[in-house]
């Protein structure tokens, strides 16, 4: 007779603490105590012929109300996690309501933040009680039950939430303190819109932007007695990445429409019409990557024992490629503010990378604060080039870069043809050592087309160390 494991219990919880000698010797059951008489003896162990015995109608009576108790408390469980999932169903829905309301707040701040007619003294007080808003939204976050997943809806309302508020914040903090310098020292009427820019500095010092460099915050320290080591040095004439420092068309100093004409020749030599509006943001996303990401500090990373393989960079920069041409469009009608979502990405260290690869900044063991400060400086350029010459004018810079450096690289015009040259040179080499993915051409070309980071960051780095994706001989990429 087959006992369930549900019924094992409380067959154990029924037999006697101190069995007869009958009952020992297989001659009455155990539960009953009744002499078997020819029926048979079931074993209830330690063994199949020592221990004690039960005879069936026993044991059958037993597991029958083991089954009803089991079922009774699958009901209970069941009725107990409908319950809880119909309760968090409206919890869940009120605090989205309550981040999307605290984010339009914070986005309404910011707005009032950077508008004159707005005295400073309220801005102040409005991101006070967007402080308290934030704080009693965000201590106040639910927590879904046992039977529930984890929220990715949520996890994603409230990334948004804290994006909007670093930008209210910054916002605001902008605001006093240019209120409070110019409070102190309030210019003549007659006065130049230039203040008086300190001996020696290579920042900026006007009325509505101050920029005193790497250097003045320590100095100004120091002055007080405050001796603060430097984190990292940086070159006499750097600041936050200037225009002639990023443009291809050093020194340029015209007439905006005048740079729209040298960047759209420069993209027209290349084959880029820049008219071409879906053309024109996939090749900016593209050169944003380039910019902002892989160039500079990655590249030590990457040489380093501990850095990443050329597949995971590869991978890695398709799906920043989509987060890039995402923030972009955002941009468009946000403002340059959509594109710290891009940052956040692009900069987190503690981000698994594409291709399910296991990779991280943070595990690699190499420096990482100059690579977070490099990918902050370039978007901040890019955002102040949006803010000055317009969106098109920065999407067109930034083209420029991919255009010059990465022509080849996915997202790109010419990419079709790079796949077309790595599929003929993919179908001569001898596959039998390479990842499972790569053994299905028709499948490889469609990855590579579609998405080439769902053929996995291992299966792109064995193509990148067989040069399938090197430009042919005499083909410019």
């Amino acid at each position: 007779m087959h006992i369930p494991a549900y019924a094992r219990a409380m067959i154990r919880s029924a037999l006697p603490t101190v069995p007869t000698s009958r009952q020992v010797a297989a001659l009455d059951c155990c539960l009953c105590d009744q002499p078997f008489d020819g029926r048979a003896a079931v074993p209830l162990g330690p063994t199949p012929t020592t221990g004690l015995f039960g005879c069936r109608n026993c044991l059958t009576r037993l597991v029958k109300r083991a089954r009803r108790l089991r079922d009774g408390a699958l009901v209970q469980e069941a009725d107990l996690a409908h319950a809880q999932s119909a309760a968090w169903s409206v919890t869940r829905l009120r605090h989205l309501a309550s981040l999307e309301h605290v984010r339009r707040a914070a986005e309404t701040v910011t707005g009032l933040a950077e508008d004159d007619d707005v005295e400073p003294l309220e801005v102040a007080w409005l991101l006070v009680s967007l402080e308290s808003a934030h704080a009693w939204t965000s201590e106040d976050a639910p927590r879904p039950p046992g039977s529930e997943p984890a929220d990715e809806e949520l996890r994603e309302a409230g990334f948004r939430l804290s994006l909007e508020m670093i930008s209210a914040r910054e916002a605001v903090a902008r605001r006093l303190v240019r209120h409070l310098i110019n409070e102190a020292a309030v210019p003549e009427p007659e006065a130049c819109a230039e203040m008086e820019c300190p001996e020696s500095c290579f920042g900026r010092h006007d009325w509505e932007h101050i920029d005193c460099g790497p250097d003045a915050v320590f100095e100004d320290l120091a002055r007080r007695g405050i001796e603060l080591e430097r984190t990292h040095d940086l070159p006499p004439l750097r600041r936050r990445l200037s225009v002639e420092e990023e443009s291809p068309l050093t020194g340029f100093d015209g007439d905006p429409d005048e740079l729209v004409d040298k960047y759209g020749q420069v993209l027209a030599y290349f084959g880029l019409d820049h008219e071409n509006t879906e053309a024109l943001v996939d090749t900016a996303a593209v050169g944003l990557v380039a910019d902002v990401w892989r160039d500079g500090p990655l590249d030590a990373i990457h040489a380093a024992g501990t850095g990443p393989s050329d597949g995971e960079i590869f991978a890695q920069s398709v799906d920043l490629y989509r987060a890039a041409r995402e923030a972009l469009i955002s941009a468009r009608d946000g403002g340059p503010e959509e594109l710290l979502v891009f940052r956040a990405i692009a900069s987190d260290v503690r981000l698994r990378w594409a291709g399910g690869s296991s990779f991280t900044l943070l595990a690699c063991g190499e420096p990482t604060d100059e690579f977070c400060q490099d990918v902050d400086n370039r978007i901040w350029f890019t955002g102040k080039q949006m803010k000055e010459l317009g969106w098109r004018t920065a999407l067109m810079h930034r083209a420029m870069s991919a255009v010059v450096k990465t022509p080849g690289h996915f997202g790109m015009p010419g990419w079709p043809a790079v796949v077309a040259t790595a599929l003929r040179r993919i179908d001569t080499l001898d596959r039998t050592d390479a990842p499972g993915k790569l053994h299905d051409l028709a499948a490889v070309e469609a990855a590579l087309r579609e998405a080439p980071d769902r053929l996995g960051a291992d299966a792109l780095d064995w193509l990148c160390r067989r040069g399938v994706f090197a430009p042919e001989v005499g083909v410019p990429q």
